[in-house]
């Protein structure tokens, strides 16, 4: 199997389908697009999240908490605690578990939410660094959303740009090349686009701001995020390509490194449906948040990209571009 999210088709066969609805107390659990589990509590919903990530260095960890957070703040909970279940190699040393941690810690600290537990073993069936983060967050009964909620008319919505992610970890990885061609603010910008990962503000404003959908953009770029939330609410969009905003710093890495931004890790984005699209926009962009309405749910099976005058339907998602360089 191809690197990074599984394809849907093996997911609805071979796991979804597995699985059964056992307990009245789980709300929304596993489906396509939908990132978070919500449980029903006495006086408020237990929202909980979780990925596996290689985390090779610091940052890493930063950004693998990052990521479970995010989709957090897309359910509309608060998020309030991580756990991290780390599995080193046999050559891993106690240092390189010491930056691991010191990661896990500055992303707690700036996320405000406490590391609960987890754990930690060395095992001779891995030769990476691997954890398994699990977020937790809660939310009024009244106040939870679900990628499900997509209805024909609502407007698309998307803030701040695509391919933030994916770029910083290629203007890392690539810094010293990327010098040869471009000058030293541009690419230690690209580098620093991890700063705009959390998407916690921007669902703040929008859960008071008339959203109904709410979906980060992550693996697979902005492109496999669209697929995502209309195959997950069964219905067709209608996008403006040159609307997709993407700073040149992301233009420049990808043209260097022969990638497609459309289809590179996008966190940092968040992409939301409302019925007043616009209204939106200005609510976030009077906290300061970048936001611009790209396109429109509709009531076909028709997932379609407007470029001028072109037309194409959206494909099923593809592996991310980044996994050509990690």
């Amino acid at each position: 199997m191809r690197p990074g999210k599984l394809s849907d088709s093996i997911l609805k066969r071979t796991v979804l389908k597995q699985i059964k609805k056992n307990r009245k107390e789980v709300l929304c659990g596993a489906g396509i697009g939908e990132d978070c589990a919500i449980f029903a509590c006495e006086s408020s919903n237990l929202v909980s999240a979780v990925g596996i990530f290689a985390v090779p260095a610091k940052q890493d960890m930063i950004r693998a908490i990052y990521k479970e957070v995010n989709n957090l703040a897309t359910a509309g909970a608060e998020p309030f605690a991580v756990t991290l279940a780390i599995t080193l190699p046999e050559r891993a040393s106690e240092e390189k578990l010491k930056k691991l941690m010191d990661g896990a810690a500055q992303a707690a600290g700036e996320l405000k939410i406490q590391i609960a537990g987890g754990h930690t073993t060395v095992s001779k069936y891995v030769s990476e660094k691997l954890v398994t983060v699990t977020a937790y967050g809660k939310v009024s009964p009244d106040k939870a959303y679900t990628t499900k909620g997509a209805k024909p008319g609502q407007d698309i919505v998307m803030t701040k740009w695509i391919g933030l992610e994916g770029t910083a970890i290629l203007a890392n990885k690539k810094r010293e090349d990327l010098l040869t061609r471009y000058p030293e603010y541009l690419v230690e910008e690209a580098t620093s686009f991890d700063k705009y990962l959390s998407i916690i503000p921007e669902a703040a404003t929008a859960i008071k701001s008339g959203v109904c959908v709410m979906h980060d953009a992550s693996e697979g770029g902005i492109l496999a995020t669209l697929w995502e939330l209309a195959e997950s609410s069964g219905v067709g969009l209608q996008i403006d390509m040159k609307k997709l905003p993407i700073r040149q710093e992301t233009v420049e890495v990808c043209e260097f490194c022969d990638v497609n931004p459309y289809e590179l890790l996008s966190g940092g984005c968040l992409v939301m449906t409302a019925e007043d699209g616009n209204s939106l926009v200005l609510a976030l962009q009077e906290q300061g948040i970048p936001a611009v309405v790209v396109g429109k749910i509709t009531d076909s099976n028709d997932r379609l990209i407007f470029n001028g005058e072109e037309k194409r339907f959206l494909d099923k998602p593809a592996a991310d571009e980044v996994y050509k360089y990690i």
